[in-house]
Parts: structure tokens; sequence; C-alpha cells
């Protein structure tokens, strides 16, 4: 059966992952670094289908085949003479303690010129010792400014690019991806920029900003939640009475995946509006398109199948 990590409200881990500074021009803040994230996914064991029993990870010894203890267990980087070099966090850190031990600002940029592309994880950041002061006072300047800090930091021995954010009472540390990681585009199909360069008509475009405006308001993250997870675990808890007899029954209407040939994107944009009225609140009441040789869906039965995912929600 599978199993999930709950918790009623995520808190941030008492229990530090880094301790050091921030430092910028010649001020040092410091910090101790908390994950600011708590993962509600569902946690699936892998188990063998013959008996059900549990299937692990193991650390294995390549070249005996044999289980070892983690503690016999050490970094080493390969050299072209097939050789190791075996390097510990401790001289790591040795090495390079400067590193290691600071979160170092090299500048500050507007959070909104930050594409959301380069966004990765989150952590808060707490003053250690008598760093209230100085930490109430980076955290007031970036506010005012209206900017973040881009910093650099190394965290488990891997260098992080990452953003320092001003967040109410917090300073939050956000690692980014570095530019490298990210994969062009280039070699998608994709539509070329411009109106004109897909054919759009202007009333198209008119209408579907209308669309956009009607369906925008005020961001509110715990307006949103993670829907799908509670009905995976109302199937698992269904499963679970139901045993070896449980059939798996659709708590939603499947979507339409037929052809995206449109046979009016004005007319569908115009139906769009008035199906959204209010629905700003709400961004999961959205009709489906109607495609060529398609219908939408009766209402009637986008009724029905709602009622079978509130259940599924409840149960959870």
């Amino acid at each position: 059966m599978a199993t999930s990590k709950t918790s009623a409200q995520p808190k941030s881990s008492a229990r530090s992952i880094w301790k050091g500074a921030i430092s910028f021009g010649l001020v040092h803040v410091p910090v101790s670094l908390h994950s600011a994230t708590d993962e509600q996914e569902i946690d699936f064991d892998w188990l063998d289908k013959r008996t059900m029993d549990p299937v692990g990870y193991k650390r294995i010894n390549k070249r005996t085949g044999k289980e070892i203890d983690k503690e016999n267990i050490v970094k080493g980087v390969k050299l072209e003479s097939d050789e190791y070099v075996v390097l510990s966090d401790d001289e790591i850190k040795a090495a390079y303690p400067k590193r290691t031990q600071t979160i170092a600002i090299e500048g500050f940029v507007k959070a909104t010129d930050v594409s959301f592309v380069y966004t990765e994880r989150p952590y808060y950041l707490a003053p250690e010792g008598k760093a209230d002061r100085v930490y109430a006072l980076l955290r007031e300047a970036l506010t005012k400014a209206g900017v973040i800090g881009i910093a650099r930091f190394v965290l488990h021995n891997k260098e992080h690019l990452a953003a320092v954010i001003p967040a109410g009472p917090a300073l939050m540390l956000g690692t980014l991806r570095w530019a490298e990681e990210i994969r062009s585009p280039d070699a998608l199909d994709l539509p070329k920029e411009g109106a004109s360069a897909n054919s759009l008509k202007p009333a198209e475009l008119k209408i579907a900003q209308q669309l956009i405006d009607q369906m925008t308001s005020a961001w509110k993250p715990e307006e949103f939640k993670d829907d799908f997870t509670s009905a995976v675990r109302a199937l698992v808890d269904k499963k679970a009475k139901a045993g070896d007899k449980a059939t798996v029954e659709p708590f939603e209407e499947a979507p339409d995946l037929g052809s995206s040939n449109v046979v009016d994107l004005s007319e569908l944009l115009r139906q769009s509006l008035g199906s959204k009225a209010g629905a700003a609140k709400s961004p999961k009441s959205a009709e489906p398109a109607k495609v060529a040789g398609k219908s939408p869906a009766p209402k009637k039965t986008a009724s029905k199948t709602a009622k079978p995912a509130a259940k599924a929600r409840k149960a959870a």
C-alpha cells in the first residue's frame, strides 16, 4: 500500500542544513540555512509483485557483489589512469573555507528580471548569534529597493547560483539553475513569434486578451491545493477496502485528445468569455476546447463527473 508524507501546515525545519554568512560589500550576516518545503507527494514503495515483499536499495561493491556499510563509503574522483583521488567533506572545507561558508552576494537585480525558468528550490535563512540587527537591515534594504541579491554558495560540495529574497519577516534563499543547464528550444518545432507570422486575426487577439484579463487575479497560493494527490489517496483507500476484486472506475471525465484543428477560434474564445464569468477564483472550471468534428461535453455530464471527484477529495 502506498504511504505518504503529510503535514497539516508545512513548517521550516528547526535543524539547520548549513551554517555560514551572507556577505555583501564588507558586511557579513551570520546565518543558518533551513528547508522551506515539505514534500506532500505519495511515496510509492518498490515491491516484488510475486510476493509483495519490499524491494530496497542496497550499497553493493561492484567488484565483489557484496553489500557494504555506509561508513565504509567515501567519495572519489576518477583519474585518466583509472586511479581515484579520495576527497572528504572536511578536506574540501579546509581547502575552500570562504566558498563553503559564505553566501557571497555579487549584485542586485529586480525580482521580475529573473525568469521562472531559472528557479529551483527555496530555503529559509535565519540569523545566527547576534546577527538580528544586520539581518533586519539587509531584509529591509532589499524590500525598500525592490530588488533581490544574486549570490553564489556551496552546499553538499556543489556550487549553486542563488537569489537572496526578502519574504515577510524572513530572508529566503532560492537556488537558481545555471544558464548552461537550460536547454535551448531551437530543436523544437515552435510557431514563430509575432501575430502575423501565425496568421492570427486582430479580433482573435483582442478576445484572447479579454479572456486573460477576466481570469487574472491576485496571486493567492493558499487557494491552490494538490487535489491529484488527494484523489490518488482516495483510490488507494478504495482498493484497500475492495481487495483483489477492485476495479478502477474514472473519477472524472477523460479529456478530448482528438484533432487540434480548431473550427472557429474566435467563437471558442467568445464561448470561453461567457463560461468564465467569475471563474478567476477557480481555474478548474475550464471548458474543453471544441475541435473539428467534436462537440463540447453537455453541461449535465460535466456536473455528474464533478461529484465523484469531490467525493474523492473528501474521502482523502
